[in-house]
Protein backbone atom coordinates (compact mmCIF):
# COMPACT_ATOMS: atom_id res chain seq x y z
CA UNK A 1 0.00 0.00 0.00
CA UNK A 2 1.27 3.33 -1.02
CA UNK A 3 1.57 5.85 1.95
CA UNK A 4 -0.12 8.81 1.27
CA UNK A 5 1.80 11.28 3.01
CA UNK A 6 4.53 10.42 0.11
CA UNK A 7 2.41 11.22 -2.78
CA UNK A 8 1.31 15.25 -4.20
CA UNK A 9 -1.81 15.79 -6.02
CA UNK A 10 -1.16 17.44 -9.45
CA UNK A 11 -1.89 20.46 -7.90
CA UNK A 12 0.45 20.37 -5.29
CA UNK A 13 3.31 19.22 -7.60
CA UNK A 14 2.30 22.10 -9.67
CA UNK A 15 2.64 24.55 -7.11
CA UNK A 16 5.61 22.67 -5.46
CA UNK A 17 7.91 22.25 -8.42
CA UNK A 18 7.22 25.66 -10.66
CA UNK A 19 5.29 24.65 -13.29
CA UNK A 20 1.26 24.18 -14.32
CA UNK A 21 -0.35 21.22 -14.23
CA UNK A 22 -0.87 21.44 -18.15
CA UNK A 23 3.14 21.14 -18.08
CA UNK A 24 2.71 18.33 -16.30
CA UNK A 25 0.38 16.87 -17.99
CA UNK A 26 2.77 17.17 -21.33
CA UNK A 27 5.51 16.05 -18.87
CA UNK A 28 3.59 12.88 -17.98
CA UNK A 29 2.05 12.49 -21.63
CA UNK A 30 5.78 11.72 -22.97
CA UNK A 31 6.71 9.37 -19.88
CA UNK A 32 9.02 11.90 -18.50
CA UNK A 33 7.42 11.92 -15.30
CA UNK A 34 4.76 9.07 -13.85
CA UNK A 35 1.54 9.05 -11.83
CA UNK A 36 -0.57 6.47 -10.39
CA UNK A 37 -4.48 6.95 -10.07
CA UNK A 38 -6.80 6.96 -7.06
CA UNK A 39 -9.96 4.74 -6.74
CA UNK A 40 -11.98 7.85 -7.87
CA UNK A 41 -9.29 8.08 -10.89
CA UNK A 42 -6.99 11.22 -9.38
CA UNK A 43 -3.94 10.80 -9.82
CA UNK A 44 -1.13 10.64 -7.23
CA UNK A 45 2.67 11.98 -7.90
CA UNK A 46 5.45 10.22 -5.78
CA UNK A 47 7.89 13.11 -3.91
CA UNK A 48 10.63 11.85 -5.93
CA UNK A 49 8.53 13.88 -9.23
CA UNK A 50 9.73 16.56 -7.60
CA UNK A 51 13.56 15.97 -8.39
CA UNK A 52 12.62 14.71 -12.00
CA UNK A 53 10.88 18.08 -12.73
CA UNK A 54 14.06 19.54 -11.37
CA UNK A 55 15.77 17.65 -13.28
CA UNK A 56 13.65 18.38 -16.75
CA UNK A 57 13.68 22.62 -15.91
CA UNK A 58 17.09 22.23 -15.66
CA UNK A 59 18.44 20.45 -18.51
CA UNK A 60 15.87 22.44 -20.80
CA UNK A 61 17.55 25.91 -19.35
CA UNK A 62 20.84 25.02 -21.09
CA UNK A 63 19.46 24.12 -24.32
CA UNK A 64 18.24 20.55 -24.18
CA UNK A 65 15.89 19.27 -26.52
CA UNK A 66 12.80 17.54 -24.73
CA UNK A 67 13.76 14.69 -26.64
CA UNK A 68 17.14 14.25 -25.51
CA UNK A 69 16.10 14.60 -21.55
CA UNK A 70 13.35 12.16 -22.11
CA UNK A 71 15.96 9.31 -23.50
CA UNK A 72 18.43 10.03 -20.58
CA UNK A 73 15.70 9.90 -18.14
CA UNK A 74 14.50 6.68 -19.56
CA UNK A 75 17.76 5.25 -18.32
CA UNK A 76 17.08 5.93 -14.93
CA UNK A 77 15.24 4.34 -12.41
CA UNK A 78 11.51 5.08 -12.44
CA UNK A 79 10.99 4.54 -8.39
CA UNK A 80 13.28 6.43 -7.42
CA UNK A 81 14.74 10.62 -7.93
CA UNK A 82 17.88 11.23 -10.23
CA UNK A 83 21.11 11.52 -8.25
CA UNK A 84 23.98 14.00 -7.92
CA UNK A 85 25.23 11.32 -9.95
CA UNK A 86 22.37 10.89 -12.53
CA UNK A 87 23.12 14.13 -13.06
CA UNK A 88 27.02 14.69 -13.66
CA UNK A 89 26.93 11.01 -15.93
CA UNK A 90 23.93 12.57 -18.33
CA UNK A 91 25.68 16.50 -17.80
CA UNK A 92 28.80 14.98 -19.15
CA UNK A 93 27.09 13.07 -22.04
CA UNK A 94 25.76 16.41 -22.93
CA UNK A 95 28.35 18.84 -22.62
CA UNK A 96 30.05 18.16 -26.17
CA UNK A 97 26.30 19.21 -27.68
CA UNK A 98 26.70 22.13 -25.57
CA UNK A 99 29.97 23.44 -26.48
CA UNK A 100 29.33 23.27 -30.00
CA UNK A 101 26.01 25.66 -29.32
CA UNK A 102 27.93 28.01 -27.10
CA UNK A 103 30.22 28.26 -30.10
CA UNK A 104 27.56 28.47 -33.01
CA UNK A 105 26.01 31.51 -30.96
CA UNK A 106 29.14 33.39 -30.39
CA UNK A 107 30.29 32.94 -34.20
CA UNK A 108 26.61 34.36 -34.99
CA UNK A 109 26.48 37.02 -32.53
CA UNK A 110 30.22 38.10 -34.20
CA UNK A 111 28.66 37.60 -37.48
CA UNK A 112 25.53 38.87 -37.26
CA UNK A 113 26.96 42.27 -35.96
CA UNK A 114 29.39 42.69 -38.61
CA UNK A 115 26.94 41.84 -41.10
CA UNK A 116 23.83 44.60 -39.56
CA UNK A 117 25.93 46.63 -37.53
CA UNK A 118 26.05 49.45 -40.38
CA UNK A 119 22.42 48.84 -40.57
CA UNK A 120 22.82 48.84 -44.70
CA UNK A 121 22.73 44.91 -44.74
CA UNK A 122 25.36 45.25 -47.40
CA UNK A 123 24.98 43.14 -50.08
CA UNK A 124 28.91 42.82 -50.25
CA UNK A 125 29.78 42.00 -46.98
CA UNK A 126 26.34 39.95 -45.31
CA UNK A 127 27.25 36.75 -44.90
CA UNK A 128 23.71 35.62 -44.80
CA UNK A 129 23.38 36.86 -48.66
CA UNK A 130 24.17 33.33 -50.85
CA UNK A 131 23.64 34.01 -54.53
CA UNK A 132 22.06 31.38 -56.75
CA UNK A 133 22.11 29.28 -54.09
CA UNK A 134 25.56 28.15 -54.00
CA UNK A 135 25.70 26.95 -50.20
CA UNK A 136 22.93 24.95 -50.57
CA UNK A 137 24.44 21.61 -51.87
CA UNK A 138 26.28 21.67 -48.75
CA UNK A 139 23.24 21.44 -46.45
CA UNK A 140 20.42 23.39 -44.89
CA UNK A 141 19.82 26.55 -42.74
CA UNK A 142 22.41 29.42 -42.60
CA UNK A 143 25.72 27.81 -43.08
CA UNK A 144 27.80 30.39 -42.75
CA UNK A 145 26.70 31.57 -39.09
CA UNK A 146 26.96 27.72 -38.29
CA UNK A 147 29.87 26.50 -37.07
CA UNK A 148 31.27 23.93 -40.62
CA UNK A 149 34.73 24.23 -40.71
CA UNK A 150 34.63 23.40 -44.70
CA UNK A 151 32.74 26.64 -45.26
CA UNK A 152 35.34 28.23 -44.16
Amino acid sequence: MVDPNDELTIGQLAKRAGVTVTTLHFYEERGLIQSRRTAGNQRRFPRHALRRIAFIRVAQRVGIPLREIGEALAELPVDQAPTQQDWELLSAAWQADLDLRITQLVRLRDKLTDCIGCGCLSLERCLLRNRDDKLGATGTGPRRLWVNPSSD
